[in-house]
């Protein structure tokens, strides 16, 4: 049998569950491991994480009535590049530090903690659901704008792009929706 405090910091495999047991965890250090796949981001209805595979490690420190969750969430989600609507994969790399408190949430009270995010659990809860949080987290890191490298784009889509502009016969697409706008500029 192992030390209590080794069995306290073995790596608990919640079967992608993302809880943390409140009831019957031992104070000290306890930590978790979870995958959040494609299937993650379709329970949440997102349609714009095309694809993912995420690492999410949590470390959970309890003392008393203090709960501290430090999540590192790595690895990476396939979204649509902006410019070429083709598949990009994009890299993922944040943390997430949390205190929770047990009780009602007070609306004046701060909800930082130093550089602590308090999340305010109700008292007698037996388990915090850390899905939302890691879900928030994952779709707050990605940029606003995403798109290949420069010249990292499919070439057809991105010719297709500078179709409205004026082509190899110097006149723009007839095909296009915005020609009639160029000839409104044209004629003021």
């Amino acid at each position: 049998m192992l030390p209590l405090r080794a069995q306290i910091c073995l790596w608990v495999n919640m079967n992608d569950k993302f809880i943390i047991p409140l009831n019957g965890l031992a104070a000290g250090e306890s930590r978790f491991s979870w995958h959040a796949g494609k299937e993650f981001f379709e329970a949440f209805g997102n349609e714009e994480i095309l694809d993912a595979d995420l690492d999410a490690s949590v470390v959970v420190e309890k003392s008393g009535r203090y709960l501290g969750v430090d999540c590192e969430i790595d690895g990476s989600v396939t979204v649509e590049c902006d410019r070429c609507m083709e598949d990009l994969l994009m890299p993922v790399s944040t943390d997430v530090l949390l205190s929770v408190k047990y009780g009602d949430e007070e609306p004046s009270e701060d909800h930082q903690e130093g550089e602590r995010e308090i999340v305010f659990v109700p008292e007698g809860d037996a388990e915090f659901d850390m899905s939302q949080i890691i879900y928030d987290y994952v779709c707050l890191s990605l940029p606003m704008q995403r798109h290949h490298d420069e010249g990292g784009c499919n070439p057809e889509a991105v010719r297709h792009l500078a179709s409205g502009e004026p082509g190899d016969n110097g006149e723009a697409d007839q095909d296009s929706p915005f020609a009639a706008l160029k000839d409104l500029m044209k004629n003021k």
